[in-house]
Protein backbone atom coordinates (compact mmCIF):
# COMPACT_ATOMS: atom_id res chain seq x y z
CA UNK A 1 0.00 0.00 0.00
CA UNK A 2 1.00 3.91 -0.65
CA UNK A 3 2.03 5.69 2.02
CA UNK A 4 0.58 8.32 0.69
CA UNK A 5 -2.49 7.31 -0.27
CA UNK A 6 -4.96 9.71 -2.04
CA UNK A 7 -8.55 8.62 -2.98
CA UNK A 8 -9.35 11.26 -5.29
CA UNK A 9 -8.47 11.48 -8.78
CA UNK A 10 -5.84 13.56 -10.54
CA UNK A 11 -7.72 17.15 -10.85
CA UNK A 12 -6.16 17.61 -14.47
CA UNK A 13 -5.05 14.29 -16.36
CA UNK A 14 -5.42 10.17 -15.54
CA UNK A 15 -1.57 10.07 -17.05
CA UNK A 16 1.72 12.01 -16.18
CA UNK A 17 2.05 11.89 -19.96
CA UNK A 18 -0.32 15.07 -19.52
CA UNK A 19 2.38 17.27 -18.59
CA UNK A 20 4.98 16.41 -20.64
CA UNK A 21 5.77 19.97 -22.40
CA UNK A 22 5.42 21.28 -18.93
CA UNK A 23 7.93 19.42 -17.26
CA UNK A 24 10.49 20.04 -20.15
CA UNK A 25 9.27 23.97 -19.70
CA UNK A 26 10.14 23.23 -16.19
CA UNK A 27 12.89 21.79 -16.59
CA UNK A 28 14.54 23.78 -19.02
CA UNK A 29 14.16 27.10 -17.29
CA UNK A 30 15.13 25.71 -13.91
CA UNK A 31 18.70 24.43 -15.29
CA UNK A 32 18.93 27.88 -17.79
CA UNK A 33 18.53 29.90 -14.94
CA UNK A 34 20.52 27.70 -12.75
CA UNK A 35 23.43 28.51 -15.61
CA UNK A 36 22.80 32.19 -14.42
CA UNK A 37 23.34 31.67 -11.23
CA UNK A 38 26.66 29.53 -10.90
CA UNK A 39 27.73 32.23 -13.34
CA UNK A 40 27.23 35.07 -10.87
CA UNK A 41 28.41 32.83 -7.88
CA UNK A 42 30.18 33.89 -5.44
CA UNK A 43 31.01 37.32 -5.72
CA UNK A 44 29.10 38.32 -9.10
CA UNK A 45 26.17 40.12 -7.29
CA UNK A 46 24.84 42.82 -5.28
CA UNK A 47 22.98 41.58 -2.38
CA UNK A 48 20.00 44.19 -0.29
CA UNK A 49 17.58 43.60 2.90
CA UNK A 50 14.23 42.48 2.02
CA UNK A 51 11.74 43.01 4.80
CA UNK A 52 12.32 43.49 8.62
CA UNK A 53 13.32 39.53 10.04
CA UNK A 54 17.08 39.77 8.34
CA UNK A 55 15.93 38.30 4.88
CA UNK A 56 17.81 39.13 1.86
CA UNK A 57 17.11 39.10 -2.29
CA UNK A 58 20.24 39.69 -4.54
CA UNK A 59 20.06 41.02 -8.14
CA UNK A 60 20.68 37.47 -9.33
CA UNK A 61 17.50 36.22 -7.39
CA UNK A 62 15.61 38.96 -9.68
CA UNK A 63 17.73 37.92 -13.07
CA UNK A 64 16.62 34.45 -12.36
CA UNK A 65 13.26 34.80 -11.58
CA UNK A 66 12.63 36.83 -14.90
CA UNK A 67 14.24 34.24 -16.47
CA UNK A 68 12.09 31.32 -15.30
CA UNK A 69 8.98 33.67 -15.67
CA UNK A 70 9.66 34.84 -19.05
CA UNK A 71 9.69 30.93 -20.44
CA UNK A 72 7.00 29.56 -18.85
CA UNK A 73 4.87 32.88 -19.67
CA UNK A 74 6.08 32.28 -23.53
CA UNK A 75 5.06 28.85 -23.17
CA UNK A 76 1.94 28.81 -21.21
CA UNK A 77 0.37 32.34 -21.34
CA UNK A 78 -2.78 31.86 -19.79
CA UNK A 79 -1.50 30.22 -16.24
CA UNK A 80 -1.31 31.99 -13.53
CA UNK A 81 2.11 32.44 -11.93
CA UNK A 82 3.42 33.27 -8.41
CA UNK A 83 7.03 34.39 -8.17
CA UNK A 84 8.87 34.97 -5.21
CA UNK A 85 10.42 37.88 -5.33
CA UNK A 86 7.86 39.41 -8.27
CA UNK A 87 4.71 38.14 -6.80
CA UNK A 88 1.66 37.62 -8.80
CA UNK A 89 1.08 37.32 -12.73
CA UNK A 90 -2.71 36.72 -13.34
CA UNK A 91 -3.77 33.88 -15.48
CA UNK A 92 -7.29 33.28 -16.89
CA UNK A 93 -8.97 31.28 -14.27
CA UNK A 94 -7.83 28.28 -15.45
CA UNK A 95 -7.46 26.57 -11.64
CA UNK A 96 -3.35 26.29 -13.30
CA UNK A 97 -0.72 27.83 -10.93
CA UNK A 98 3.15 28.00 -11.28
CA UNK A 99 5.59 28.58 -8.55
CA UNK A 100 9.12 29.57 -8.89
CA UNK A 101 11.25 30.16 -6.15
CA UNK A 102 14.33 31.24 -8.47
CA UNK A 103 17.23 31.24 -5.67
CA UNK A 104 16.36 29.19 -2.70
CA UNK A 105 19.06 29.81 -0.09
CA UNK A 106 19.80 33.35 -1.00
CA UNK A 107 21.01 34.13 2.57
CA UNK A 108 23.72 31.07 1.86
CA UNK A 109 24.70 32.64 -1.42
CA UNK A 110 25.76 36.43 0.27
CA UNK A 111 27.39 34.46 3.17
CA UNK A 112 29.37 32.39 0.65
CA UNK A 113 27.71 28.83 1.99
CA UNK A 114 27.11 26.58 -1.66
CA UNK A 115 23.92 25.47 -0.75
CA UNK A 116 21.22 26.77 -3.40
CA UNK A 117 18.48 25.44 -5.36
CA UNK A 118 16.33 26.28 -7.99
CA UNK A 119 12.38 25.09 -7.64
CA UNK A 120 9.52 24.95 -10.21
CA UNK A 121 5.93 23.51 -9.63
CA UNK A 122 3.27 23.33 -11.57
CA UNK A 123 -0.45 23.09 -9.27
CA UNK A 124 -4.09 22.56 -10.38
CA UNK A 125 -6.14 24.09 -7.97
CA UNK A 126 -4.08 23.29 -4.93
CA UNK A 127 -2.62 20.03 -5.74
CA UNK A 128 0.78 20.18 -6.88
CA UNK A 129 1.47 18.00 -10.24
CA UNK A 130 4.96 18.98 -11.75
CA UNK A 131 8.12 19.76 -9.24
CA UNK A 132 11.43 20.58 -10.39
CA UNK A 133 14.53 20.72 -8.12
CA UNK A 134 17.96 22.33 -9.94
CA UNK A 135 21.38 22.60 -7.99
CA UNK A 136 23.23 24.70 -10.32
CA UNK A 137 26.71 24.24 -8.57
CA UNK A 138 26.76 20.58 -9.72
CA UNK A 139 24.46 20.97 -12.47
CA UNK A 140 21.79 18.12 -11.12
CA UNK A 141 18.29 18.08 -11.83
CA UNK A 142 15.58 16.12 -9.43
CA UNK A 143 11.76 16.32 -10.95
CA UNK A 144 8.56 14.84 -10.31
CA UNK A 145 5.04 14.23 -12.03
CA UNK A 146 2.19 13.65 -10.18
CA UNK A 147 1.26 9.28 -10.30
CA UNK A 148 4.53 9.28 -12.65
CA UNK A 149 7.29 9.56 -9.84
CA UNK A 150 10.52 11.09 -9.59
CA UNK A 151 13.36 11.47 -11.61
CA UNK A 152 16.77 12.66 -10.18
CA UNK A 153 20.32 12.89 -12.88
CA UNK A 154 20.56 8.93 -12.78
CA UNK A 155 17.05 8.06 -13.63
CA UNK A 156 13.87 7.20 -12.00
CA UNK A 157 14.23 7.48 -7.99
CA UNK A 158 13.95 4.29 -5.76
CA UNK A 159 12.03 3.93 -2.91
CA UNK A 160 14.02 4.32 -0.11
CA UNK A 161 15.61 1.84 1.55
CA UNK A 162 14.28 0.43 5.05
CA UNK A 163 16.76 0.98 7.66
CA UNK A 164 16.48 0.11 11.04
CA UNK A 165 16.73 3.63 13.74
CA UNK A 166 20.04 4.44 14.58
CA UNK A 167 20.63 4.47 18.36
CA UNK A 168 21.55 8.07 17.43
CA UNK A 169 17.94 8.99 16.73
CA UNK A 170 17.24 10.11 13.25
CA UNK A 171 19.10 12.51 10.75
CA UNK A 172 16.56 15.00 10.17
CA UNK A 173 15.96 18.62 8.97
CA UNK A 174 13.91 21.61 10.03
CA UNK A 175 12.43 24.53 8.34
CA UNK A 176 10.39 27.60 9.81
CA UNK A 177 8.14 30.17 7.81
CA UNK A 178 9.73 33.73 7.61
CA UNK A 179 6.39 35.03 9.83
CA UNK A 180 7.31 32.52 12.51
CA UNK A 181 8.85 35.17 15.23
CA UNK A 182 12.11 34.00 16.99
CA UNK A 183 11.04 33.31 20.53
CA UNK A 184 7.50 31.45 18.87
CA UNK A 185 6.80 28.85 21.77
CA UNK A 186 5.52 26.04 19.56
CA UNK A 187 8.67 26.64 17.45
CA UNK A 188 10.93 26.98 19.82
CA UNK A 189 9.63 23.19 22.25
CA UNK A 190 9.05 21.44 18.66
CA UNK A 191 12.92 22.39 17.68
CA UNK A 192 14.17 22.04 21.03
CA UNK A 193 12.69 18.35 21.12
CA UNK A 194 13.79 17.78 17.72
CA UNK A 195 17.45 18.51 18.21
CA UNK A 196 17.27 16.45 21.53
CA UNK A 197 16.02 13.17 20.11
CA UNK A 198 17.81 13.56 17.14
CA UNK A 199 21.68 12.56 15.51
CA UNK A 200 21.62 15.86 13.52
CA UNK A 201 18.42 18.45 12.36
CA UNK A 202 19.86 20.15 9.95
CA UNK A 203 19.10 24.08 9.33
CA UNK A 204 19.53 24.89 5.80
CA UNK A 205 18.15 27.77 5.02
CA UNK A 206 17.26 26.39 1.83
CA UNK A 207 13.82 23.65 2.18
CA UNK A 208 13.99 22.51 -1.53
CA UNK A 209 17.50 20.94 -0.77
CA UNK A 210 16.58 19.24 2.36
CA UNK A 211 13.47 17.99 -0.09
CA UNK A 212 15.78 16.66 -2.15
CA UNK A 213 18.04 15.00 0.38
CA UNK A 214 14.86 13.25 1.80
CA UNK A 215 13.86 12.19 -1.72
CA UNK A 216 17.08 10.69 -2.54
CA UNK A 217 17.64 9.25 0.92
CA UNK A 218 20.45 11.32 2.41
CA UNK A 219 18.04 12.16 5.32
CA UNK A 220 15.82 10.19 7.46
CA UNK A 221 12.89 13.03 7.85
CA UNK A 222 12.05 16.32 7.45
CA UNK A 223 10.11 18.66 9.70
CA UNK A 224 8.67 21.88 8.91
CA UNK A 225 6.63 24.77 11.00
CA UNK A 226 4.29 26.74 8.90
CA UNK A 227 6.15 26.53 6.12
CA UNK A 228 6.76 28.61 2.89
CA UNK A 229 4.32 28.15 0.30
CA UNK A 230 6.26 29.45 -2.82
CA UNK A 231 8.36 25.96 -2.22
CA UNK A 232 6.54 23.68 -0.70
CA UNK A 233 4.92 21.65 -3.80
CA UNK A 234 7.79 21.25 -5.57
CA UNK A 235 9.65 19.55 -2.60
CA UNK A 236 6.81 17.98 -1.42
CA UNK A 237 5.52 16.16 -4.45
CA UNK A 238 9.45 15.27 -5.25
CA UNK A 239 9.45 13.37 -1.74
CA UNK A 240 6.33 11.49 -2.10
CA UNK A 241 6.84 10.93 -5.85
CA UNK A 242 10.09 9.23 -4.46
CA UNK A 243 7.99 7.29 -1.91
CA UNK A 244 7.89 8.94 0.89
CA UNK A 245 5.31 9.45 3.47
CA UNK A 246 3.99 13.06 4.51
CA UNK A 247 1.91 14.10 7.29
CA UNK A 248 0.39 17.13 8.81
CA UNK A 249 1.46 16.84 12.67
CA UNK A 250 -1.36 15.25 13.94
CA UNK A 251 -0.98 12.32 11.55
CA UNK A 252 -3.58 13.63 8.85
CA UNK A 253 -2.34 13.00 5.18
CA UNK A 254 -0.32 15.88 3.41
CA UNK A 255 -0.65 17.15 0.75
CA UNK A 256 1.88 19.89 0.22
CA UNK A 257 -0.32 22.34 -1.82
CA UNK A 258 0.47 26.53 -1.78
CA UNK A 259 -3.26 27.60 -0.38
CA UNK A 260 -4.49 28.75 3.00
CA UNK A 261 -3.01 30.45 5.72
CA UNK A 262 0.56 28.77 6.81
CA UNK A 263 -0.97 27.58 10.15
CA UNK A 264 -2.25 24.58 7.39
CA UNK A 265 1.88 24.21 6.41
CA UNK A 266 3.16 22.38 8.99
CA UNK A 267 4.76 18.65 8.54
CA UNK A 268 6.15 16.04 8.99
CA UNK A 269 7.99 13.74 6.18
CA UNK A 270 10.00 10.76 6.06
CA UNK A 271 10.68 7.18 5.19
CA UNK A 272 7.32 4.75 5.52
CA UNK A 273 9.34 3.01 8.15
CA UNK A 274 10.53 5.70 10.38
CA UNK A 275 6.96 7.61 10.28
CA UNK A 276 5.88 6.11 13.44
CA UNK A 277 8.72 7.39 15.09
CA UNK A 278 8.70 10.84 13.95
CA UNK A 279 5.11 11.43 14.44
CA UNK A 280 5.99 10.24 17.94
CA UNK A 281 8.48 13.04 18.03
CA UNK A 282 6.15 15.66 16.41
CA UNK A 283 2.50 15.02 18.12
CA UNK A 284 2.41 16.78 21.51
CA UNK A 285 3.16 20.27 19.01
CA UNK A 286 -0.17 19.70 16.89
CA UNK A 287 -2.80 21.28 18.46
CA UNK A 288 -3.00 24.64 17.49
CA UNK A 289 -1.50 24.21 13.95
CA UNK A 290 -3.72 21.25 12.73
CA UNK A 291 -7.17 22.47 13.49
CA UNK A 292 -6.28 24.59 10.68
CA UNK A 293 -6.64 22.08 7.70
CA UNK A 294 -9.69 20.49 8.93
CA UNK A 295 -11.52 23.85 8.89
CA UNK A 296 -10.31 25.73 5.78
CA UNK A 297 -12.47 25.71 3.03
CA UNK A 298 -12.00 22.85 0.55
CA UNK A 299 -12.73 21.57 -3.20
CA UNK A 300 -16.05 19.89 -3.46
CA UNK A 301 -16.42 16.56 -4.38
CA UNK A 302 -14.01 13.42 -3.58
CA UNK A 303 -11.49 16.38 -3.22
CA UNK A 304 -12.69 17.47 -0.17
CA UNK A 305 -12.18 14.48 1.63
CA UNK A 306 -8.47 14.70 1.50
CA UNK A 307 -7.52 17.10 4.53
CA UNK A 308 -3.95 17.41 2.74
CA UNK A 309 -5.75 19.44 -0.10
CA UNK A 310 -7.68 21.54 2.57
CA UNK A 311 -7.15 25.28 1.98
CA UNK A 312 -8.41 28.77 0.73
CA UNK A 313 -8.58 29.68 -2.84
CA UNK A 314 -4.99 30.46 -4.35
CA UNK A 315 -5.94 33.79 -4.17
CA UNK A 316 -4.76 33.49 -0.08
CA UNK A 317 -1.48 34.10 -1.36
CA UNK A 318 -1.92 37.42 -1.41
CA UNK A 319 -2.21 38.08 2.20
CA UNK A 320 0.67 35.56 2.84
Amino acid sequence: MSPNPDPSPDPASSSPDGYAVEHRTAVGAAEEAGALLRSRYPDGFAARPKGELGDVVTDVDVAAEQLVVGRIRDRFPHDRILAEESGELAGDGGGRTWLIDPLDGSNNVVIGLPVYVVGVALCVEDTPVLGVVHDPLTGRTWSALRGGGAQGPGGRLAPPRARPLSAAGPLLAWTQGHAVSRDDPVACALRHTLELRSRRLLQLWAPLVAWAMLARGDIDGFVGYRAEAIDLPAGALLAREAGVALRHLDGAEFGGGFGGPDTGRSFVAGRPEMLPHLLDLVSPFSPGTEDTHRTESAPTGPAARRSSAAGTPPSAWDAR
